[in-house]
């Protein structure tokens, strides 16, 4: 599939005057993908976009946002123009976790694709045991994690492979899954050195590596873009394989720099989507509204959407909206694989392997390449943001020693292969999303569990041993509270309308 060839969102004058069959909220993976379907059957779409095109001639395309700031420092909220213009979030969001509250940018994608406009590429499946959770945390104390999951790996097996083809995504078989067959469309280009070297030297220990799966079409010249907009029709996001295609092709519109304000509904359905679009507070009406904003602000919306009928907010009957955060568990491994890496060796994310997925009855996670670091101005100015207001960030912040810490980073880059290992972090109730006192913005509460942590302790020692004799620096973040670019499970899906938020078809009980 290849991008549809139009230069500026379709839009109408007045969308108050149609009853659309279908208004999706949200242009990521998740809305776009299921808009495009809706549109392809011959419903009337519209998509609502809180933030703007990236076809648009203002957006920054080819860089990291940061990198446009007048001078280095972490996102704030004096960025928002330039955060809006490379499709991020602009928006401080609350960490109500510990009574110093603090506030940050999430690094999140809005605007056309979401967060899949900023992503790596990556597309895996889930494995079969994680749709029965249950049998994969038996020492697990306060999660809210169900025996199993309202539909199985057979029931989504036949989607999986229609969005690998969807998407074009390239890769080869993963080895712990056994005889299992992929829709991937390709293998992927020859590794670069210092994956190839990693490889290897796993495949040696007895592991069993596989090229990760991408949605990328390799263009010459093409440098992965993880992180930022894309400037080529190269990265398979949610906007250029299914927005842009409905929009182009059946029919769908799209109102961007759309916010949505709240949902107006009777007892059983929604009856207006409130919205604010060019200045003007609006409602718009449809048969069908699919919520599609994220796992912050999906729940924000329905907690906005707070009236008589429903006191807790819209289909929050169970008081389970926002509830059973979950963001990962990630952490950084810079390998120093030999030698001076070409900065354009290390674009891509190119391995993976799953044997610590499962490892003698601890659910671990996945080990993956990260592929390209940030700049490493954007990464001094994010560690020393983490530092909050105390001695150390003010020592840090000094400008000789900046400099010698962005030499540090850089150096890092052109030396290393990075590593990521990524673990799940257990859903509890008291994780959540909430609304600020203001009832407008959005805030959240995390903290890690004692199981939590003893599983990051056994992987980062687990990935000692298999990372030797190679030398590495773990950069650590599976603990940091503001890493939220995996964030999911605020409006879970079950059997049970008093413990879930949706039924096994993700609409609300």
């Amino acid at each position: 599939m290849q991008e549809a060839s139009y230069t500026e969102p379709a839009t109408v004058d007045d969308p108050t005057k149609h009853c659309w069959d279908v208004i999706v909220v949200g242009t990521g993976v998740g809305g776009a993908t299921l808009g495009y379907a809706l549109a392809r059957a011959g419903r009337k779409v519209l998509f609502c976009e809180q933030g703007g095109s990236y076809l648009d001639a203002s957006s920054l395309r080819g860089q990291y946002g940061e990198l446009y700031f007048p001078k280095s420092s972490a996102p704030q909220s004096r960025h928002v123009q330039l955060l809006q213009r490379s499709g991020r979030w602009h928006e401080s969001i609350r960490d109500d976790s510990s009574p110093a509250a603090r506030y940050s940018i999430p690094f999140l994608g809005v605007g056309t694709g979401g967060s899949s406009a900023l992503y790596g590429m990556a597309m895996e499946r889930f494995f079969p045991a994680d749709f029965t959770p249950g049998n994969q945390h038996r020492g697990a104390e306060g999660s809210s994690l169900p025996e199993r999951w309202p539909v199985s790996y057979e029931d989504m097996r036949p989607y999986y492979e229609e969005a690998e083809r969807l998407y074009r995504v390239r890769g080869t078989a993963d080895p712990c899954r056994g005889s299992e067959s992929f829709a991937y469309v390709a293998e992927p280009p020859h590794l670069n050195a210092g994956a190839e070297l990693l490889f290897g030297a796993f495949r040696h220990k007895g592991l069993r590596p596989y090229r990760l799966p991408l949605a990328c079409e390799y263009l010459s010249g093409c440098r992965g873009c993880q992180g930022y907009l894309c400037p080529n029709p190269c990265k398979n996001d949610s906007a250029r394989m299914c927005l842009f295609p409905a929009l182009a092709r059946y029919g769908a519109t799209l109102l961007d720099h759309c916010r949505v304000l709240h949902l107006e509904a009777s007892p059983n359905e929604v009856t207006g989507v409130v919205c604010s679009w060019r200045g003007q507070r609006m409602v718009l009406r449809s048969s069908l509204v699919v919520l599609a904003a994220g796992a912050l602000q999906t729940p924000a919306l329905l907690l906005k959407s707070r009236s008589r009928l429903w006191p807790l907010g819209l289909a929050n009957g169970s008081d389970q909206v926002g509830r059973n955060l979950m963001r990962h568990c990630v952490d950084l491994y810079a390998v120093f694989t030999g030698g001076r890496h070409p900065q354009q060796e290390q674009q891509f994310k190119e391995i993976a392997f799953n044997d610590f997925y499962d490892l003698h009855g601890s659910k671990l996670g996945s080990v993956q390449s990260f592929g390209a670091l940030p700049p490493a101005s954007v990464l001094v100015e994010g560690m020393i943001d983490d530092l909050g207001h105390g001695v150390a960030r003010a020592i840090l912040g000094q400008v000789p020693i900046k400099s010698v810490l962005r030499w540090l980073f850089g150096l890092l880059a052109q030396r290393s292969t990075v590593l990521a290992t990524i673990m799940e972090d257990l859903p509890y109730s008291d994780n959540r999303v909430v609304l600020e006192p203001n009832g407008i913005g959005v805030a959240f509460r995390y903290r890690l569990r004692d199981y939590e942590r003893k599983r990051i302790d056994l992987f980062r020692s687990v990935m000692r041993e298999t990372i030797a004799p190679f030398r590495y620096l773990l950069l650590k973040q599976a603990e940091a509270n503001k890493m939220l670019a995996h964030s999911c499970g605020t409006c879970r899906f079950g059997e049970d309308a008093r413990s879930s938020v949706l039924n096994k078809y993700n609409r609300a009980h």
